[in-house]
């Protein structure tokens, strides 16, 4: 029973002082069974109606019971054998102690049940002699024996890489609270996860059951936002609404575990230079001291570290779902702009923000982005042409083929596998030079026309800081002072900077303006003369660059003050010109760790861009690439394959 099984048992209560007493309210239990600790729902989802079978002589409080269901009317000790084998291979919450008690559910009035207390068994029910008031799925329960109350069983785990702010559950009305628990009383947030067994996919709940992790710039009814400031998450009150976005996912099926740290106001943030308000969460990979990466830090980190977590929400404005992809080793998209709704969402800028999706492989994300992504076309054949962007990158891999063991050699064995695939070759590309030979500004006279680097020198400052302003930091600035007698709130480095640029702009209407003008100028262009489009295969061209070349960047060494995010290069390419860009985890490079002094890995990752709403084409390539072994599935921790 219980009382032997456990080795501790912690109510959680919350008290509410009422003007004549003081009502005492179950927010559920935490539990230990067989050294795993437990949540369990202050609610039931069924009852025994036959709970007066149940004896406990031992005065346990709750007994782990596992529920079965079958469709023969008989069940012997073979089946419960296979079954606990199918459990074991399929569910990190079920274990072999919840066979404590057993009940079987047939529609069979005669069914016979064939096993019997023992070892392991303590009790047996079945559904002839104690029906339930509601069915249940399958799984690991807790039955309380005083009155037949069934819950749930979640399983607690350490945020041990700091991804999550808080850990969420749903309260049964279409919201969430946060999680009123630890897994070991540590200082790491609990994070609790329901059985795999309670859950099953379809074609109208695809994301049944999916694990997932939110990036604190997305409201949820229920929960408070953030947004990486201590000072805004104290100010305003939990939301009472969920973003579309979000909520489209929990549609699928998909359960909210957790709200990821994202770096402040989803600015771009340096672990140890720029974090101040929250600590940055640590990048799994090789010695555990690598920059994660902004601003989906937390979104990224968390896929890469836990095997519990099927994926993460981020968004990407200027790289924030590329960057930690890269440095933490895990597929992660900037979609198409105006893929899904951004409603409810903390806006960097209107004009260029997106949101993604992190997984450990290209099969599951493609799941996801199917159903996330619902309005672009499905497309069964793919581009013919493969374009390699050598912008900034100093070689030709026609012409010198890289050394092995490189990065290069990792990119050229993966275009290499690509050019079979898909039964082409591809061309090398410089797009600052195609830019100059075939820019629309020298049909209007500018000849030679401005270079990218000239043109698009402000257009992504000028689009984040102006917006930002606007629509985030004057209002919560304003509402803190009038909240806080006149105290402005603490901001962080890097918004500050950027804002400081964005309000010492002359005239800023006129400055958006321009920006608009001139990333419009390069969409049409890039999206014409670069890609292309093809009514079979919707983008014309896919695009390839590096991502991440296997460099190191320690968070334990100080950098440089934050800069204001002048210039233009291939990360802003799919930026400006409103272009799905899609990171793949390639492999990893040896280095020696100054922080363990043995030899560790980081990651490299690449890059593919195609035309505007090709969206579902790339996610369906990398799906039959993985098919081929040419796309592999990423370990969790510090390195991606060894």
């Amino acid at each position: 029973m219980v009382s032997r099984a456990f080795s501790c048992l912690i109510s959680l209560i919350s008290y509410s002082i009422l003007e004549t007493a003081a009502a005492v309210v179950s927010t559920g239990q935490t539990v230990l069974i067989g050294e795993i600790p437990y949540y369990i729902p202050p609610t039931p989802v069924s009852q025994l109606l036959g709970h007066a079978r149940i004896h406990t002589p031992d005065g346990s409080d709750l007994i782990p019971f596992t529920f079965f269901s079958t469709a023969s009317s008989k069940f012997s000790q073979n089946d419960l054998t296979s079954f606990s084998k199918d459990f074991t291979a399929s569910d990190d919450v079920w274990q072999t102690s919840f066979l404590e008690g057993v009940y079987v559910s047939s529609p069979s009035p005669k069914a016979s049940i064939d096993v019997f207390p023992g070892q392991n068994v303590k009790l047996v029910l079945g559904s002839s002699t104690a029906p339930l008031s509601k069915n249940i799925p399958n799984g690991p329960y807790f039955v309380d024996p005083e009155n037949g109350n069934i819950h749930e069983a979640w399983r607690l785990y350490d945020d041990t890489n700091g991804a999550c702010l808080y850990g969420t559950i749903p309260d049964g009305n279409g919201s969430f609270k946060q999680l009123p628990a630890r897994a070991n009383g540590d200082a790491t947030q609990g994070i609790a996860v329901p059985s795999r067994l309670y859950f099953t996919t379809s074609t109208r709940q695809p994301l049944a059951g999916k694990r997932i992790a939110v990036k604190d710039i997305f409201d949820v009814a229920g929960l408070k936002t953030s947004c990486g400031n201590r000072a805004f998450y104290d100010l305003y009150p939990a939301k009472n609404k969920t973003a579309p976005a979000i909520q489209r996912l929990i549609d699928g099926g998909a359960i909210i575990v957790c709200k990821t740290f994202p770096s402040q106001f989803a600015n771009g943030e340096s672990a140890t230079d720029d974090w101040v308000d929250y600590h940055a969460p640590y990048n799994p990979r090789g010695d555990g001291y690598q920059d994660g990466s902004s601003s989906s830090t937390g979104s990224g980190v968390a896929v890469a570290a836990y095997d519990w977590l099927d994926y993460a929400i981020g968004s990407d404005t200027g790289g924030s779902m590329r960057g930690p992809a890269a440095a933490n080793g895990v597929y992660g998209n900037r979609p198409s702009h105006g893929s899904v709704s951004l409603d409810d969402v903390m806006p960097l800028s209107t004009e260029l923000d997106t949101a993604g999706v992190f997984a450990r492989d290209a099969k599951s994300w493609k799941v996801v982005g199917d159903w996330w992504y619902k309005d672009y076309k499905q497309f069964d054949k793919f581009p013919s042409k493969i374009i390699f962007s050598i912008d900034g990158f100093g070689t030709s891999f026609l012409t010198n083929p890289p050394k092995s063991g490189t990065s290069g050699a990792i990119f050229n064995d993966f275009i290499t596998k690509l050019e079979g695939f898909l039964q082409t070759k591809r061309t090398e590309l410089n797009v600052s030079d195609l830019w100059q030979r075939t820019s629309p500004l020298i049909s209007q006279g500018q000849n030679p026309p401005a270079s990218l680097a000239t043109l698009l020198n402000t257009t992504y400052a000028d689009l984040i800081t102006l917006d930002q302003i606007a629509l985030v930091a004057d209002p919560f600035i304003t509402d803190h002072k009038a909240a806080k007698n006149g105290r402005a709130p603490f901001i962080d480095p890097a918004p500050l900077r950027r804002w400081a640029y964005g309000r010492s702009l002359a005239n800023g209407t006129q400055q958006k303006i321009d920006a608009v003008t001139n990333k419009t100028l390069y969409m049409d262009w890039y999206q014409q003369e670069v890609l292309g489009s093809n009514n079979e295969t919707c983008s014309d061209a896919i695009l390839l660059y590096p991502q991440s070349s296997g460099v190191t960047n320690y968070r334990n060494q100080y950098i440089n003050p934050p800069s204001v995010p002048f210039g233009y290069g291939l990360s802003r390419a799919s930026v400006h010109a409103e272009v799905p860009d899609m990171v793949l985890p390639l492999g990893e490079i040896p280095y020696n760790s100054t922080i363990t002094g043995t030899t560790e890995y980081v990651p490299v990752s690449i890059s593919v861009v195609a035309q505007k709403t090709c969206d579902l084409m790339l996610f369906s390539l990398f799906d039959k690439l993985a098919e081929a072994g040419i796309l592999k599935e990423v370990k969790t921790g510090s390195t991606l394959f060894l």
